[in-house]
């Protein structure tokens, strides 16, 4: 149990807002989720889910310089494809009209003022945390004035940045938020994606967005800890106008920051504008669609953010346990398959000419019940390269002519003969086979000291392989005084060709398989009949320290 379910279940005991839970998720439709915006999301699902409340995802849509419906379809897919089901859509443009009329009455409460001064004059006027800040020039002006310029901002009769509309709190107060905070700026370039041309004043997210937890009837309002210092602001907003019972509470916990790579959807938006990545889901990014791309699977998720739990001290994740989780859930379903990405020829010399047999294979090793595979086997195969060596030392007991055996891998047990090279030093390696040594039958039980893969040569398919690394080159970009751009990763994408099993052509998007010895890899959507693409999800190697 976490510290927030703690307090869920005390509010429950003492029959808070009569002991109905109701929580929201609420994202800026800016840019694509990420793997720090699934935290948030398994605490305000999750929470419901645990509670028996209900949890409404509600998109704060309050600058519409930044906003689109491609973002708003994109947060619906991913958090559906997670797993979580919300019980309505609101829109933080549902209350412009509720929070325009709270508006004109804090106007008319003496509680707001309209001020005319420049953007960098305001902050300049704040002062520091020691040291109060100066009253505007216009903070005393009359109501009706007050009034009559707010409605012509609405009018669209001002400019955009010449006007704005603040609260009237206190210059002096140590927290810097409650130092006349701003409430609606004129945005009168760009049409709202739901409203279009109705609104040319738009509410800054402290006026909205307790208001619109209130106007939901929103019970535990949950943040990261960077909203700890606007609290006080959210619960003085509320106390200027709720009345009765009920009334919405904020909660923080700490944001995720994993090593290799930035959380900022504006550094995530560069590298997508500047075609530094391929895409918001360029396999790459920490974006859900990206780790969905790369093969992460939403257990494999949710098991990563039960694992770094919820605290209120801020931290960096390391990235090898995100990589933990994935191998960790692949290794128990990920069909298992050959793939030569280095490859040389291999012939069987003893094996009759023009023969072909079916081997029948476990998909993984040891569990018949998730199925077999039919590999083509016949006289000439792909085999690894680093899998022979002509002059090979004692300790080397893979393929090489010294007379030593290794079994190739669910099929026979073999010996190299020798090797020869063409004019462009493509490699032939020539070996004989023990015809009674076939795995499954009773002389298949000999044992040798080496197994290796291999694909026959006829039915090998040919494949494209991504392989995919840390996207930046420094553990901590944000640390650094260069610009986070020097810093991204050179090798975080090397792309080969490799030969694969005949089994994969049918293979669909999005399907898991582990390459034996070379990692776990998912089928990319670029993948057409003609063409197979994957993408590697990680190595085998697991260097996660429990």
């Amino acid at each position: 149990m976490n510290f927030i379910e703690e307090i869920v279940e005390k509010d429950l005991q003492n029959k808070l807002n009569d002991g109905r839970i109701q929580t929201r998720f609420p994202p800026e439709p800016n840019g694509y989720l990420h793997i720090g915006h699934v935290k948030a999301i398994c605490m305000d699902f999750g929470i419901a889910q645990k509670y028996n409340g209900v949890c409404n995802l509600r998109f704060d849509d309050t600058n519409p310089v930044k906003e689109d419906t491609e973002y708003v379809d994109s947060i619906m897919e991913d958090i559906a494809w997670l797993g979580f089901k919300w019980g309505n859509v609101y829109y933080a443009s549902d209350y412009f009209d509720k929070l325009y009329d709270l508006a004109i009455r804090f106007i008319k409460e003496g509680k707001a003022y309209v001020d005319e001064q420049t953007a960098e004059q305001i902050a300049q006027q704040k002062g520091t945390p020691t040291e109060p800040g100066v009253e505007s020039p216009y903070r005393n002006r009359p109501v009706e004035e007050n009034l009559r310029l707010f409605q012509k901002m609405q009018a669209g009769e001002i400019e955009d940045g010449k006007m704005v509309l603040r609260a009237k709190i206190d210059m002096a107060n140590p927290n810097m938020h409650f130092r006349d905070p701003i409430m609606y700026r004129i945005i009168t370039t760009h049409p709202h994606h739901r409203t279009g041309r109705k609104w040319n004043v738009y509410p800054m997210y402290d006026f909205a967005h307790g208001q619109s937890d209130y106007f939901e009837g929103v019970t535990h309002s949950i943040c990261t800890l960077e909203f700890v210092v606007h609290r006080p602001l959210y619960d003085y907003f509320l106390d200027q106008f709720v009345e009765g019972g009920y009334r919405p509470h904020q909660y923080e916990f700490n944001r995720l920051n994993i090593t290799y790579t930035v959380m900022s959807k504006r550094k995530m938006l560069q590298l997508v504008k500047e075609g530094l990545v391929a895409g918001w889901d360029d396999p790459r990014m920490p974006t859900v669609c990206g780790l969905r791309r790369r093969g992460y699977t939403p257990s494999s998720i949710h098991s990563f953010i039960d694992k770094i739990g919820y605290t209120k001290v801020e931290g960096t994740i390391d990235l090898g346990l995100l990589e933990h989780t994935i191998r960790e859930d692949l290794k128990e379903q990920a069909p298992r398959m050959c793939a030569i990405f280095d490859p040389v020829k291999l012939v069987i010399t003893n094996y009759p000419e023009g023969q072909k047999e079916t081997i029948i294979a476990e998909n993984i090793d040891g569990k018949p019940e998730l199925g077999t595979r039919e590999m083509p086997f016949g006289k000439e195969l792909y085999i690894e390269r680093g899998d022979f060596m002509e002059d090979a030392p004692k300790d080397f007991y893979r393929l090489s002519p010294n007379g030593r055996e290794v079994r190739l891998k669910n099929a026979y047990i073999i010996q190299a003969t020798g090797c020869e090279k063409d004019a462009e030093g493509n490699i032939t390696v020539y070996c004989t086979y023990d015809a009674d040594s076939k795995s499954g039958t009773e002389g298949g039980n000999r044992k040798v000291k080496s197994t290796i893969n291999w694909v026959e040569c006829q039915s090998a398919v040919d494949a494209e392989a991504r392989l995919y690394d840390r996207l930046f080159a420094v553990e901590d970009p944000s640390a650094s005084d260069k610009d986070f751009r020097e810093l991204l990763n050179p090798d975080s994408l090397k792309v080969v060709t490799c030969k694969v099993e005949s089994s994969l052509s049918n293979a669909k998007a999005f399907d898991h398989f582990q390459f034996l010895k070379q990692g776990y890899f998912v089928v990319d959507p670029d993948t057409t009949a003609d063409h197979l693409v994957f993408n590697r999800t990680a190595s085998l190697k697991d260097n996660w320290k429990k």
